[in-house]
């Protein structure tokens, strides 16, 4: 409907979050939605997205608080009725770790070989690296399916957007990225997918963070 004849995916990293501010492990036990400067965020883009009359058949949040927030902030700026929601987008599940702070990580669970031990948790109950990209591409794509041929927008997580990134462009499901997506950047992949075969995403545009200008980068930026 929006873009004839092509899928496109726009992804939302949410704005900042308390638990950043607080600099503990924020999964969805301890997650409390935004900081006050996350709330500014969204709604500077808010704004923008207005000012751009950006149109889209879908909106979709992950089921964290701060993914919800963000979502809940830009859908008036938005042409759909609805805010539906996947818990299958959350951010890495890091099971005992949730609540922790990162300062106390490595004393309390070990020093972590994240990305050179993909299939190991780095605390009890918690997600493998290896485990988090298999959840989020499967959601990715069952997501895609259906809604061949519209705009899909997904406000949702750093992590969720670096696998996307993987997923969608066929790059290595391991190792470190250097990347640094901004809080309530813009991040949007599009493909020809309504004929028989699904073409090449192509990323048109990553991190578009250009409404922030003017904000703080950070809570804590000089701490």
């Amino acid at each position: 409907m929006v873009h004839e004849n092509k899928t496109r995916l726009i992804l939302i990293r949410h704005g900042e979050s308390n638990v950043t501010v607080e600099r503990i492990l924020g999964g969805e036990k301890s997650c409390t939605g935004l900081s006050d400067l996350g709330r500014d965020q969204a709604s500077a883009l808010r704004e923008r997205l207005e000012k751009e009359d950006v149109r889209i058949d879908v909106l979709y949040a992950s089921t964290m608080p701060r993914a919800i927030e963000t979502a809940e902030i830009i859908k008036p700026a938005l042409s759909v009725e609805d805010l539906l929601l996947d818990s299958e987008l959350v951010e890495h599940r890091p099971g005992d770790a949730d609540g922790k702070p990162y300062d106390e990580l490595e004393q309390i669970f070990g020093l972590n070989d994240y990305y050179g031990r993909p299939h190991v948790s780095f605390a009890p109950g918690a997600e493998s690296l290896q485990g988090f990209h298999f959840r989020v591409s499967l959601a990715l794509e069952n997501l895609i399916a259906k809604h061949v041929g519209e705009s899909i927008m997904v406000v949702c997580h750093g992590g969720v957007i670096d696998v996307a990134i993987r997923q969608l462009l066929d790059l290595p499901r391991r190792g470190q990225f250097d990347l640094w997506t901004l809080n309530t950047s813009l991040t949007e992949f599009v493909v020809d997918d309504t004929g028989a075969k699904r073409g090449r995403w192509t990323l048109i545009r990553y991190n578009d963070h250009a409404h922030l200008a003017g904000l703080p980068f950070a809570t804590n930026e000089d701490s």
